[in-house]
């Protein structure tokens, strides 16, 4: 019987060391002025961006990423810049060191020409920045970026033409860098342009913070159980878990 007690309690132990530890997700929430946010740190994680370049189909979904990546590897993905009706790109894309969509300086209509608007992007080493269409310049070691607008905060300011909790209310995402790392910003809660620029810029204490999109904004956060779906998308960013 002593025997058998111990074989048992040794194969509870062998699977109770063998059993998957539960993740934690990067994303967390937060609270700013009676609103919800939720905060995805790209942290070391290798940051990517899937945008379709002319006469190619783009994901439109999560899902369609599942066949080119292994889910295993993703910390968290997320829509990632403002795109025609077939889901592609209306401003700079570069994927893997390549352009697939030139940069677009014209002025128009729309929050995407909400003058200044700017572009995120990643460089070979790691470093992330959020820099002012008119400032961007071209680089062998830019290899991921993505064009959106406005800008939300410039150089530890507001942007000129926001208003400070306007009228317009949406679920709406950003990017914010500070220090060289990524902080991806999903609203919970329908906000102002004002309100999630103040956040990024208050809160979150990021210098440059970049408009992503609104209503169609969507997370991917595995290890939180979360994968949107409610709108087909264009560019997605992708971080991966760090290495290790």
């Amino acid at each position: 019987m002593r025997g058998a007690f111990l074989l048992l309690l040794l194969s509870a132990c062998r699977a109770t060391q063998s059993a998957p530890q539960a993740q934690q997700s990067p994303c967390a929430t937060r609270e700013f002025e009676g609103s919800r946010f939720t905060v995805c740190d790209a942290k070391a994680g290798e940051i990517r961006l899937v945008a379709a370049k002319a006469g190619e189909a783009a994901s439109r979904n999560f899902s369609d990423l599942l066949p080119e990546i292994d889910p295993a590897r993703v910390a968290f993905a997320m829509n990632g810049g403002m795109f025609d009706d077939d889901g592609r790109p209306i401003g700079l894309a570069v994927v893997g060191g390549q352009q697939v969509h030139a940069i677009n300086r014209r002025e128009g209509g729309g929050n995407f020409h909400l003058l200044p608007n700017g572009v995120f992007l990643v460089r070979s080493d790691g470093r992330a920045e959020v820099v002012e269409t008119q400032a961007f310049e071209p680089a062998e070691d830019i290899q991921s970026a993505t064009q959106s607008g406005p800008m939300l905060v410039i150089d530890g300011r507001l942007h000129p033409r926001i208003e400070l909790d306007g009228q317009s209310r949406y679920v709406r995402n950003g990017v914010g860098v500070r220090d060289g790392k990524a902080l991806f910003v999903i609203t919970q809660d329908p906000v102002s342009f004002g309100k999630l620029a103040r956040f990024f810029r208050d809160r979150l204490k990021t210098p440059n913070a970049l408009y992503l999109d609104g209503s169609v904004s969507s997370l991917w956060d595995p290890a939180g159980n979360r994968q949107d779906s409610h709108s087909p998308l264009g560019p997605i960013v992708i971080v991966l878990k760090p290495a290790g």
